[in-house]
């Protein structure tokens, strides 16, 4: 075997040695989670719609805080509160992490979720949440930015409402990061929070 050609395996074999634990350093930095991850999608970019006090808010004025959106109603019979005491238990498992969670419940029943009855909602699980709401226009407007479905359904003379499950995860930067899912437990929920603080940390 030449010279030459001896030099070149070797160049060869160190290559390939160093490809090999740049693709293993890569696999170290990639974060699993639980939930559907949706960083760079071109949704869930904004909302403007009234707190309890009438006060339009934005998601922009909740930069520095990870914020986690909920779609729901307050007559909603099981979803919608398993939702939001399962977001109260996840601010407890993170510890004082959990004080950079941020959580809004948006209304998609604007007709009968009034400010004073989302403020009683919201607060009923843990005082930090905040309860928005719009007009019916508005609530669609925003419904269709997240790709969140809902309807009316009839129910004797009344009516109930059917909606998409899903909570959303936004980082201290306001961009959106993860769609959650809604069979998933507190725990899960929890540690894909933490593994977003120590990736954006």
């Amino acid at each position: 075997m030449t010279h030459t050609l001896l030099q070149a395996q070797n160049r060869r074999a160190f290559l390939l040695s160093v490809l090999a634990l740049s693709l293993t350093a890569c696999k170290k930095n990639v974060v699993s989670f639980n939930s559907i991850d949706i960083t760079g999608a071109d949704y869930c970019r904004d909302f403007k719609l009234s707190d309890s006090d009438g006060k339009q808010r934005q998601l922009a004025e909740f930069k520095g805080r990870y914020v986690l959106v909920f779609f729901g109603f307050t007559q909603c019979p099981d979803i919608c509160p398993t939702a939001l005491a399962r977001a109260a238990a996840v601010k407890q498992k993170l510890g004082k992490d959990g004080e950079q969670l941020q959580v809004i419940f948006i209304s998609i029943d604007p007709e009968r979720d009034s400010a004073d009855l989302m403020r009683a909602y919201t607060q009923n699980f843990d005082p930090s949440f905040i309860g928005l709401r719009g007009t019916a226009e508005q609530t669609k407007q925003v419904a269709e930015e997240f790709k969140v479905f809902y309807a009316k359904v009839a129910t004797g003379s009344s009516y109930t409402m059917d909606h998409s499950t899903l909570s959303y995860l936004f980082d201290t930067k306001g961009k959106i990061r993860l769609a959650m899912r809604h069979e998933h437990n507190a725990g899960q929920f929890a540690s894909d929070i933490r593994q977003l603080m120590k990736q954006t940390s």
